[in-house]
């Protein structure tokens, strides 16, 4: 009897284990799937310029889409009246440097008397004309808008001859050689990240999919109560364009260390 109920415990007992060992197969192949979380890019410098000055736009000096350099002039307000005054304010302080040199040299010679307070006026007269000319070059600046950082024109607001109010949209400059992707994240999930970490995206470019490299850059200190979503930002060099910002991605998010 005894061998014969051996024999009959064996297949019963294999038949237990194989469900729970596909069952634990299952569970490590879920453990390892990878996880994505979805989010946009953006372009690190992208600003809408203004000017500090009401005044009628003069000149667009580039076409929407040119590439221009850092200090490169963007839009210019009409600026005649200003440039009158710079000349006007700059031969009054050239007069008045005149005099202060003459008032000077006659204080040198010996046979010539000239007060000390004479003196001293010439040459406050002097200083507050270079400072007139000075403010007036300044105002003839505000008029011109300039690049802040290399870019692309991306949009002009207003045409040539229309008016424009003080701090009103007047062209967008954007630099898309190195972007951002930003996403949301469970807090539990960004607890991982770390910055200066790399980073594997996937990136929508056309109709395909690319493949991009960068790495953490911003992690939010805070998560959103309501949420319980954290911000990550990831920075990526974008030097041959084939990512235009404002397209979606996902980012492969790292293990949790723990196995947990």
């Amino acid at each position: 009897m005894q061998p014969r109920c051996s024999h009959l415990a064996q297949p019963r007992s294999a038949a237990l284990i194989a469900p729970l060992l596909l069952a634990l197969a299952a569970t490590t192949c879920l453990a390892a799937e990878p996880v994505w979380v979805s989010g946009i890019t953006e372009a690190i410098n992208d600003s809408v310029l203004s000017s500090p000055v009401i005044g009628i736009i003069g000149a667009r000096p580039f076409q929407e889409g040119s590439r221009v350099k850092q200090g490169e002039i963007v839009v210019e307000l009409d600026k005649r009246l200003e440039e009158i005054e710079v000349v006007r304010k700059r031969l009054i302080r050239d007069h008045a440097r005149a005099e202060m040199d003459r008032a000077k040299a006659l204080a040198e010679k010996s046979n010539i008397s000239i007060s000390r307070e004479e003196l001293e006026k010439k040459q406050a007269e002097f200083e507050v004309s270079a400072a007139e000319q000075d403010f007036a070059v300044e105002q003839l600046h505000r008029r011109q808008i300039v690049a802040p950082f290399d870019g692309v024109i991306a949009e002009y607001f207003l045409k040539v001859g229309e008016g424009c109010q003080a701090q009103q949209p007047l062209v967008r400059v954007v630099d898309t050689s190195r972007c951002y992707f930003v996403a949301n994240v469970e807090a539990r999930a960004g607890h991982y990240l770390k910055t200066g970490d790399p980073a594997k995206l996937e990136v929508e470019s056309g109709l395909t999919t690319l493949p991009v490299t960068g790495s953490i850059y911003f992690v939010s200190p805070v998560a959103d109560p309501a949420s319980g979503l954290m911000k990550v930002k990831v920075v990526f060099e974008n030097r041959e364009g084939k990512v235009r910002p404002g397209v979606a991605g996902r980012l492969l998010l790292p293990e949790n260390p723990d196995g947990k």
